[in-house]
């Protein structure tokens, strides 16, 4: 594999990493960071072969394509994931958004114009996500989709590239 090929898709990586990174920010879905710094990708390069993944937190491609609401899929219509699937961990989002309102030092208040506890504040926002779901936001989808019609034509048609194929290995 010549080190021009090599070349080119290094710098598809780094492009990937700082556009995702950028667009967590510009969206402001950087809380604490943890998921910007785990942004990464490697590449394994051998003389007839490559292998590129890219990796992040779990939670990132929640973040990325969104979750489904048990009552509405507007916020993601096409979100392979769903609220309620009995697929994904239990308790995860309680766990969230409770150390999220404390962290920030959310309260509600109520009709009275008292605040509400951070559990009970944080109750209610577990509740509204968990039925209306997380808007999709395409962080990390939207870059690699525009980084991968830049990469040159050869080397596509070379290794027989596909944006769903690279994407679905890739995110594994």
């Amino acid at each position: 594999m010549s080190g021009n090929v090599k070349k080119e898709l290094d710098a598809f990586g780094k492009y990937i990493v700082k556009q995702s990174r950028t667009n967590l920010t510009k969206q402001k879905k950087n809380d604490r960071g943890n998921l910007y710094k785990s942004i990464s990708y490697d590449l394994k390069v051998s003389k007839n072969s490559f292998e590129l993944s890219f990796s992040m937190e779990d939670y990132g491609k929640f973040v990325d394509k969104g979750v489904r609401g048990v009552n509405s899929s507007t916020k993601a219509p096409n979100s392979p994931y769903k609220f309620g699937s009995g697929s994904g961990a239990k308790g995860g989002l309680t766990k969230g958004i409770d150390a999220w309102v404390q962290r920030k030092r959310f309260q509600f208040k109520d009709k009275r114009g008292k605040f509400l506890s951070y559990q009970s504040t944080a109750f209610i926002i577990r509740r509204s996500i968990w039925f209306t779901g997380i808007r999709t936001t395409n962080f990390f989808e939207r870059p690699f989709e525009l980084a991968f019609k830049r990469l040159p034509d050869e080397l596509i048609k070379a290794y027989g590239l596909t944006v769903d194929k690279l994407l679905k290995t890739s995110l594994k």
